[in-house]
């Protein structure tokens, strides 16, 4: 018998069965169902916004991602000024006082700030960081010029990240969730596809066999997976 997916099934295993169901589908000859045709359609369709709103969660992890990349960058280049504030060369020694002076002025708190505040702090700390009058004693800083790079390259990858966050918190106010879109897309499969084949299997095996066959298997491989991280499982209502 043809199984359904279980509930504790995560939303991208939900989409992969059912993306895998549809290439099943697309391989046979069974067009000419018009119903089958219908809930292959119906399938698709839920599948491409399932696939947006888990799209939406997996930006808004790397957006904590990058955000601590910026943290790693700035903890790096404090804690290197930091270190030549002791340099037994007193040229080297004061200047690290005068970049420290600036650094200090923003504070390695600002790591803690909120998204907005963090990140016009570092810009502002960037921008006084790219004053002529600092620039020899950067230089004579060994590595101080790369993590200044470095930190301004995960600023940026920061903000090229939080804009494609924003939008897709903009879109998230008019688009379903991908925890409803889970139930729905398992809801087509369970509900649906699986009792129609079941039906069907029986009726005419020659021509619905082979494509029933597939899905179960399909269903049974997730499932599978499923129970071995769940002590408790259950069937999709």
């Amino acid at each position: 018998m043809i199984p359904k997916v279980i509930t504790v099934s995560r939303a991208t295993e939900i989409n992969d069965v059912g993306s895998r169901i549809v290439d099943a589908y697309n391989n046979t000859s069974l067009s000419s169902d018009a119903y089958l045709a219908g809930l292959m359609t119906e399938l698709g369709n839920m599948l491409a916004l399932l696939i947006a709103a888990i799209k939406r969660i997996k930006i808004a992890s790397e957006l904590e991602e990058q955000d601590e990349l910026r943290d790693d960058a700035m903890r790096a280049l404090y804690y290197l000024i930091l270190g030549f504030l002791h340099h037994p060369d007193t040229a080297v020694k004061q200047a690290a006082e005068r970049v420290f002076k600036v650094i200090e002025h923003y504070g390695l708190s600002m790591v803690d700030e909120s998204y907005s505040s963090e990140s016009s702090l570092i810009d502002s700390l960037l921008l006084d960081l790219e004053g002529p009058n600092l620039q020899a004693d950067i230089a004579a800083l060994s590595g101080c010029a790369e993590l200044i790079a470095a930190l301004k390259t995960a600023e940026d990858n920061f903000e090229a990240t939080r804009l494609a966050y924003e939008e897709g918190k903009a879109a998230e106010a008019t688009l379903q969730n991908a925890t409803a879109l889970k139930r729905k897309v398992a809801g087509v499969i369970n509900k649906k596809l699986v009792i129609y084949l079941r039906a069907m299997v029986q009726v005419d095996t020659e021509t619905y066999g082979s494509f029933g066959g597939t899905v179960a298997e399909i269903i049974a491989s997730n499932n599978e997976n499923v129970k071995r991280r769940s002590k408790t499982v259950k069937l999709v209502e």
